[in-house]
């Protein structure tokens, strides 16, 4: 295992032991057993067997089709490699993440990520395995790789990962900064640059009519910039009342995890079969 893989695993340990310690790690709001299943699941699948079986898929391929290419961009200036992971990687993730929130089918990919009801480090890798295994960053990430950047993309994952981990955390490192007064500029940029547990909170809020809602923006990974260059940006410094989402009807791990395999339950609670799935939040 590459040395960033245990960096990554030290940092999402670090954030859980302080979530067992103060907010009670393994018994979140509303949780349910399913939700310990899928999280499970997809925690161990994504680092472990997708996202290195991407990078292998993406090496084998490029050595069949352009073995010359490899590591090409070995001597690129390291600011320039980073501009490009967080380009080919961190901005394309955006994208992927915003249309899986406006395209039926792209959703029920990403549903699991906010089918549970609580913040938590446990919501990290939570997502149908099929999202992953399709995501466009990882796929160019692979290519970097190829190209020469992997010494870069170690430490780029380890920090975009510090980034994520914190904000699905449901202890806001950001929270207490928020009322240092002197820090206020200094907050003012760290909002608009990296996702914060406010911001990204806020897209997994419950209800619409929650003003520290944004549900349909907030979208950004590593960087908030994306949302605020393309204009789904919300920033409220404040936190939903609740988690989730409404008006879809349950899930169950199978689906969460391998739909289309297993179909979609189109049934509210207490309802006749619906012809059509319900609309999203």
């Amino acid at each position: 295992m590459p040395t960033a893989s245990y960096v990554v695993i030290a940092i999402y340990i670090a954030f859980a032991l302080v979530e067992l310690a103060r907010t009670h790690l393994f018994a979140k709001p509303e949780q349910t057993r399913d939700d310990a299943v899928v999280e499970v699941v997809s925690t161990i699948a994504v680092p472990v067997v997708i996202q290195p079986l991407i990078l292998l898929t993406v090496d084998a391929l490029m050595s069949h089709y352009a073995p010359q290419l490899r590591g090409a961009l070995a001597n690129l200036n390291v600011l320039a490699a980073i501009l490009l992971f967080l380009v080919l990687d961190d901005m394309t993730q955006y994208w992927w993440h915003r249309a899986s929130h406006s395209t039926h089918w792209l959703y029920n990919l990403h549903r699991a990520h906010h089918d549970g009801r609580y913040m938590s480090v446990r919501l990290v890798y939570r997502n149908n395995l099929f999202y992953y295994a399709m995501m466009p960053g990882i796929w160019l990430s692979g290519l970097l790789v190829y190209l020469g950047l992997g010494w870069v993309y170690a430490g780029y994952l380890i920090g975009k990962m510090a980034v994520i981990i914190g904000a699905h955390s449901d202890v806001a490192w950001d929270r207490p900064l928020y009322r240092i007064k002197a820090l206020a500029p200094v907050m003012w940029l760290v909002e608009r640059t990296i996702s914060t547990p406010a911001t990204h909170h806020a897209h997994h809020g419950r209800h619409a009519d929650d003003p520290a809602v944004n549900y349909k923006g907030n979208y950004g990974n590593l960087l908030f910039f994306w949302d605020v260059l393309f204009g789904t940006a919300k920033i409220t410094r404040t936190y939903p009342k609740s988690y989730g989402v409404e008006n879809l009807a349950p899930s169950g791990f199978g689906q969460q995890l391998v739909w289309p395999l297993v179909p979609e339950n189109k049934r509210l609670p207490d309802e006749a079969p619906a012809e059509t799935a319900p609309a999203s939040a």
